[in-house]
C-alpha cells in the first residue's frame, strides 16, 4: 500500500499553521510569510519560485525541503490551499496561486463543498475538485497516483482531519519560533497522537526545528 506523507508544514510556536484573515494578497493571513520565510532560502522552494537572497542552501533546511516531491504520484489539498475563495464559485477563471504550470505536476484532488469541472494545467498538474470525507479522498488520490506515494498539502483543516482519520504514515513538521495567538491550530482534538508517531527532532541553523513523525507499526 503507497505512504500518505505530510512535508514541510510549518508551525508557529503555539501551534498555528496559518493566521486569521486570508485573503487574495495575504495566503496565510495575519502570519504573512514568517512561516514559511526558513524555506525561502533552500533551493528547492526557490525552484518553485519563491524569492530569497541567496543562490539556494543546500544545508538542513533543503536536505528536508527537497523531500517532498519524491516517489509522489498525487496530492490531496483543501479548497483553501488552492485559492482564497469562499462558498460557491462565482466563476471558473481562478486556477490557483501557482500561475498556469503549477509545481505539482501530479494528480491533485481539492477538496471543496462546491466541486467543478477538471481542470488541466499545464506540466501534468490536473486539479479534480471533490466533496469528499478523507477517506473517499484517499481513494480517489491513491487510484490518480498509479501506485506511488499520496501527499497530504494541507492547510490546516485539511491536514487535521487526515490525522484524526489515522490515514497519515509521514508527517513532516517544521516548528518556526514565532507566536500567530490567532488563526487555524493544527494540534486541537489530537490528544495523545504521540502514542501512533515515532517522532525525531532536528534543529537547523536557520531557527526552526523539523519534527519527522512516522508511524509505529500498527
Amino acid at each position: 500500500m503507497s505512504l500518505v506523507r505530510v512535508h514541510n508544514f510549518s508551525i508557529s510556536l503555539d501551534g498555528f499553521g496559518t493566521g486569521e484573515g486570508q485573503t487574495l494578497e495575504a495566503p496565510f493571513g495575519h502570519a504573512g510569510s514568517r512561516l514559511v520565510e526558513w524555506a525561502f532560502e533552500t533551493r528547492t522552494f526557490r525552484a518553485m519560485g519563491l524569492h530569497g537572497e541567496s543562490a539556494g542552501s543546500s544545508g538542513v533546511d533543503e536536505a528536508f525541503a527537497s523531500a517532498w516531491k519524491p516517489g509522489i504520484g498525487a496530492e490531496i489539498m483543501g479548497r483553501n490551499k488552492f485559492g482564497p475563495h469562499r462558498g460557491p464559485w462565482e466563476d471558473h477563471e481562478w486556477k490557483g496561486w501557482w500561475g498556469g504550470n503549477p509545481v505539482f505536476h501530479t494528480p491533485v484532488v481539492v477538496l471543496t463543498h462546491h466541486p467543478r469541472p477538471v481542470l488541466e494545467m499545464e506540466g501534468g498538474t490536473t486539479f479534480h475538485f471533490v466533496d469528499a470525507e478523507p477517506a473517499a479522498a484517499l481513494a480517489q488520490a491513491r487510484g490518480l497516483a498509479g501506485g506511488l506515494d499520496v501527499r497530504i498539502g494541507g492547510g490546516v483543516t485539511t491536514v487535521r482531519a487526515f490525522l484524526e482519520a489515522d490515514l497519515i504514515d509521514h508527517l513532516h513538521i517544521v516548528l518556526v519560533p514565532i507566536l500567530l495567538g490567532r488563526g487555524e491550530r493544527l494540534w486541537d482534538s489530537l490528544e495523545g497522537l504521540e502514542q501512533r508517531f515515532a517522532i525525531e527532532a532536528t534543529p537547523s541553523p536557520s531557527g526552526v526545528v523539523h519534527l519527522i513523525l512516522t508511524r509505529r507499526a500498527r
